[in-house]
């Protein structure tokens, strides 16, 4: 919902593209600069509670916005750097989240829980701009950043009762730079976790374009308005639940491994199959069966990383595969723009269709340490 309100009021205030991508910018890069520093804090301290505070930090950048926009004092300027703060508080969250979740369940339950957390993500996708958009237009931008706010309560009273297992094995005696190597020589002395890693990039890569141009395709080929847009996004939303619901089914079967090769090698056909197809009905199907793939993959991918980790190691494993696999959405994104502007939509989710479908042939074909898993 904010982040609706936060694109919306910045447009209203500049009038400019470059803003927008401006302020998602600056919201992206604290995760890329401090996300390896949030794996040694998630490794040195409570989690629970520095997620705590992460969760404060950001209910704090919604309080301000919303007190700015009800005064009418609202700037450009405080995006951008309210923005930065609040992805400074995900930067050092994140990995205490991931890192926090097996220490929550029994280890044969850590499968389920993150799909659990995939399909309560994608309800939220769906759920949230459908919200956003109501109150926004009803009770103004105030609300929809008022609204996060008081959320951020219930995820704090959620964080305060529930118990953990973790108990810090880093004493913070070493630099935070030694700690971020010795997790990085951890991820290569093991070759599934360094290839795991690897492939979340790719993972990302190729696949965040299909989000990335849908509107694209929506109103270029399909000849689509914003609510034929909104329809394929809650599709592709609806898949991904559909998908995340699959695989807490399939989770406790052998050969994870394997299944995650071949699921990326569908994944790659439904990509290149909505890259060609010009038939609506046809599209919609592929793009659902798309966001169920894409969320299967990211599912099993996860799990594979946190059962590979062992529990001293995981905030800084977790961060180390959060940078590589956040950083492919933008990369991907960037490179599938570039493609699309020059050869159109369809040739930009072909090549990261074939990139799927080549990596994921080659580990299969060499029997590599992802495919034994």
């Amino acid at each position: 919902m904010q982040l609706v309100a936060q694109s919306w009021l910045v447009l209203q205030l500049t009038g400019s593209a470059f803003y927008l991508g401006l302020v998602s910018f600056l919201g992206q890069l604290p995760i890329i600069l401090f996300t390896l520093v949030g794996g040694v804090f998630a490794d040195r301290s409570d989690r629970r509670r520095l997620l705590m505070l992460s969760q404060v930090v950001q209910m704090a950048v919604a309080v301000v916005l919303t007190v700015l926009v009800l005064l009418d004092r609202i700037a450009v300027w405080h995006f951008l750097v309210l923005v930065f703060i609040a992805g400074t508080g995900q930067a050092f969250g994140g990995p205490a989240y991931q890192a926090l979740l097996p220490g929550l369940v029994e280890k044969e339950d850590v499968p389920n829980a993150i799909a659990l957390n995939s399909i309560q993500f994608n309800l939220a996708r769906v759920i949230g701009p459908v919200l956003a958009g109501g109150a926004l237009a009803v009770l103004g931008a105030a609300a929809c950043f008022g609204l996060n706010a008081v959320s951020f309560l219930a995820v704090i009273f959620a964080l305060s009762v529930i118990r953990c297992r973790f108990v810090p094995s880093v004493s913070g005696e070493r630099s935070i730079w030694t700690e971020i190597r010795q997790g990085l020589e951890y991820a290569k002395s093991k070759a599934v976790l360094w290839q795991l890693t690897l492939l979340g990039f790719v993972i990302t890569f190729c696949g965040a374009p299909l989000q990335t141009l849908l509107p694209v395709f929506a109103q270029d080929v399909f000849g689509m308005g914003a609510t034929g847009y909104s329809s394929l996004v809650a599709v592709s939303g609806a898949g991904s639940i559909a998908g995340a619901l699959f695989y807490a089914g399939w989770s406790h079967r052998s050969g994870q491994g394997r299944f995650m090769l071949k699921m990326q090698l569908i994944m790659a056909v439904l990509l290149a199959g909505f890259a060609w197809s010009r038939i609506l009905p046809l599209s919609i199907a592929l793009l659902f069966l798309g966001g169920a793939g894409m969320i299967s993959l990211f599912a099993v991918i996860t799990s594979l990383v946190q059962m590979a980790t062992e529990e001293g190691m995981r905030g800084r494993i977790m961060s180390i595969f959060m940078l590589s696999f956040r950083g492919g959405m933008p990369l991907g994104d960037l490179f599938a723009g570039f493609v699309a502007s020059h050869f159109g939509p369809a040739t930009a989710l072909l090549i990261p269709a074939g990139v799927l479908f080549v990596t994921a042939s080659a580990i299969l074909l060499l029997r590599a340490g992802v495919s034994r898993l």
